[in-house]
């Protein structure tokens, strides 16, 4: 079906060239769609002023507030001709003060006097410890003029997500030129759907949104616009898990006294509940004859890699291949030490001594010798290695395998979808696929990013796992608090443990010509993050003298990685400085304490995979975050509700709602706009539920949406190329 063109028309056509080029530089607005989607952030409302008291600096804002007084300054040694208007405007919860200089001094000077209402927009900044706006743009609100009266006739005037270009009020008054155009919307919802929730048609939320007489107009108009962008999104969700479903797939089940079993057999301890759970969901999956899609989330240390390594081992019972995919070679090379000392004799197939039931585990990296390579490439090919591990040399063309038929993907959000995808397509036929996480994921997130793929939960964690107790270290504030974490890291090697210490930055050549470059003023108001070189040299000749330490950076030949982490894993290291490459998958459970310096520049759900690398063993782990962030800051408040919980769901829901979720389906994943407006992840669990299964049930009846021509058009208006092929690949 056509597009309808009413909403397909490009802004200059309305608005003139020269705001349709601001708007779609500024803004990424293009047609009359895309303006009327752009909904306003709040609304001031004429009664009550908007708070000046919680302005956030360095933003671009908009405020409606009262002159309280205005004069003119003249600067000294300018013979009269230098001049600065400073303004002061008040809204009942604070004051805040604007500038204007030199020749713009005139016009405000005229308009601004004592008593006059106004919008006044601009980027906060700080002058002498206070808040104020340099030069801002200003649109009176007396209403003298018809114009004015019409604008802003409504009880509310809405805000509009702006920027120093555009005006608040100048796109307020591009709306208005677009609104009629709103009768043409084609809406998405099908009638049975929105009559049977009672939400309003779609060319009235439109109205409603952008031009409200109430509250509750803006709550229907809310309510209604969730409901698009939920179904919308959830079904290109479910029509990818519909199209997964047609796929063929080669079924893989385990044989009864197979190499599984051998393994299960030989296991010094017992699955967990959960884990036998989930590995009952994954086999049931990979005996099925279409693809599994499957999302492995679970705590640091809840047992993912053991679950995963039986689903593996299942499959090459069957007669296929496994290949895992790790994100960094030192994860790889861990992934596949692990592996192989869990398996023993029955890793060492066709070797000496190898069990008769065994395969081969071979690992593939990038940095890998030529006659190594050249030996795992053949082990894939014919089929002699069973499991392969590897980082994205995987996926290069030379790598072919005899079966595969399982590919499991470790930490997904490190990998790009085209790498996913690459690997996938080496299979004679699709493979099926285990995505694995330990970042903890909010339901409505799994639902949403990874709607896709079916969830598994491991929340339990297995026997023997110690509790790890984290603490907030104000070196600033309290630096003997600092001194004492180090004696505390001293009493723990003492006893007979190791200790990391974790930094943000490494701290060589590169790092100082970045550093050099910086102006002075940056370094004035920011010292550079503390850098393992650094910190290292200090501990070794300050409070940890003695003691055994190395560094570990992303930088370092991946030989010496592997040598580091071997010699830190067999205990002839007491201190291991790092970087995060220790963030995900490293195991050495005699390591039970963690100092994270700058704690302050890691995201939440960081903090809460460095510190699950401790506390691995029968010993409690001790967790410090030190930073150097004053009490009162959203930094320390964060790093407060890591040391509170343990819980990573929990703190994944904080991270979350902290970075304002950013577009769940978009930039981060796929670098598009987001496609999220007004539904917000976190809280509109219910409506994304629900959206979730009237999706599901109007694809099984109707996979290309035939009889739904307005669903099919607002569809291909959220995929654009670049975010259908993300989907696609996802």
């Amino acid at each position: 079906m056509e597009r309808v063109p009413a909403l397909d028309e490009p802004l200059k056509k309305s608005l003139g060239p020269a705001t349709a080029k601001v708007m779609a530089e500024a803004l990424d607005l293009h047609t009359v769609g895309d303006l009327l989607h752009h909904y306003p952030r709040r609304y001031a409302e004429r009664g009550e002023l908007t708070t000046l008291s919680d302005l956030p600096l360095d933003e671009h804002v908009t405020v409606v507030a009262q002159v309280a007084d205005a004069r003119v300054l003249t600067f000294n040694g300018s013979k009269g001709r230098g001049q600065r208007l400073e303004v002061t405007i008040t809204d009942g919860s604070g004051r805040l003060q604007l500038v204007f200089f030199g020749k713009g001094v005139h016009k405000p000077h005229k308009d601004l006097l004592p008593g006059t209402r106004a919008m006044f927009a601009g980027k906060v900044s700080l002058f002498n410890r206070r808040l104020q706006l340099a030069h801002p743009s200003y649109e009176l609100l007396r209403g003298d003029s018809e114009e004015a009266v019409d604008v802003w006739a409504g009880a509310l005037i809405p805000i509009y997500p702006a920027t120093t270009k555009l005006e608040s009020w100048k796109i307020a008054k591009a709306v208005d030129a677009v609104l009629p155009s709103a009768v043409d919307a084609v809406d998405p919802l099908p009638d049975a759907l929105r009559e049977g929730r009672g939400l309003a048609e779609l060319p009235e939320a439109l109205r409603l949104i952008h031009r409200p007489r109430t509250k509750a107009d803006i709550a229907t108009a809310r309510e209604r616009l969730k409901w698009d962008e939920a179904f919308v999104l959830q079904v290109a969700l479910a029509r990818r898990r519909h199209a997964d479903t047609q796929l063929p797939a080669v079924a893989r089940r385990p044989v009864p006294d197979g190499i599984l079993d051998a393994f299960d057999a030989k296991l010094p301890f017992t699955l967990t509940d959960g884990q036998k759970k989930v590995s009952k969901e994954i086999f049931d999956d990979l005996a099925t004859e279409h693809p599994m899609h499957r999302l492995l989330q679970g705590e640091v240390g809840s047992g993912k890699t053991m679950v995963a390594l039986r689903a593996m081992l299942a499959v090459v019972d069957s007669g296929g291949q496994a290949a895992m995919l790790a994100p960094t070679e030192v994860l790889a090379q861990q992934h596949h030490r692990s592996v192989t000392e869990m398996m023993g004799e029955l890793a060492q197939g066709g070797m000496l001594g190898g069990a008769e039931r065994a395969t081969k585990v071979v690992l593939l990296t990038g940095s890998m010798g030529v006659p190594a390579r050249r030996q795992a490439l053949l082990d894939l090919v014919t089929g002699e290695a069973g499991l392969v591990i590897g980082t994205h040399a995987l996926i290069e063309d030379k790598v072919q395998f005899h079966d595969l038929g399982l590919v499991v993907v470790d930490e997904q959000h490190r990998f790009g979808v085209e790498q996913r995808d690459a690997l996938r397509s080496k299979g004679k036929q699709p493979p099926h696929l285990l995505v694995m996480t330990a970042t903890p994921i909010p339901r409505t997130v799994a639902m949403t990013v990874f709607g896709d793929l079916e969830t598994s939960v491991l929340d339990q964690l297995p026997a023997g796992r110690s509790p790890i107790a984290s603490h907030v270290v104000p070196a600033a504030d309290k630096p003997h608090f600092l001194t004492r974490a180090w004696e505390r890291v001293r009493e723990e090697v003492e006893k007979g443990h190791q200790a990391y210490v974790v930094c943000p930055r490494i701290g060589d050549e590169e790092d100082q010509k970045k550093k050099s470059k910086a102006s002075a003023e940056d370094e004035a108001e920011k010292r550079p993050p503390l850098a393992v070189l650094d910190v290292a040299e200090k501990l070794r000749t300050g409070p940890l003298t003695g003691l055994r330490i190395a560094v570990l950076h992303g930088r370092m030949h991946p030989d010496d990685k592997d040598d580091v982490m071997r010699r830190f894993a067999a205990g002839e290291l007491d201190v291991l400085v790092a970087t995060t490459v220790i963030e995900v998958g490293v195991n050495v459970p005699n390591a039970t304490a963690m100092v994270i310096m700058d704690a302050d520049r890691f995201g939440v759900s960081q903090l809460h995979q460095l510190r699950g690398r401790v506390g691995r063993g029968s010993a409690p782990g001790l967790c410090l975050l030190v930073s150097e962030m004053p009490e009162a800051t959203p930094a320390r408040q964060r790093l407060g509700a890591v040391a509170a919980t343990l819980d990573g769901f929990e703190l994944s829901r904080i991270d979350l709602e902290q970075r304002r979720e950013g577009d769940v389906l978009g930039q981060a994943q796929s670098g598009v706009r987001s496609s999220l407006r007004v539904l917000t992840v976190i809280d509109d669990e219910e409506v994304i539920t629900a959206a979730r299964e009237e999706a599901t049930a109007l694809v099984l009846t109707d996979p290309d949406l035939t009889a739904h021509p307005g669903l099919r058009t607002a569809l291909d208006a959220l995929l654009d190329k670049d975010r259908e092929e993300y989907l696609e690949k996802g």
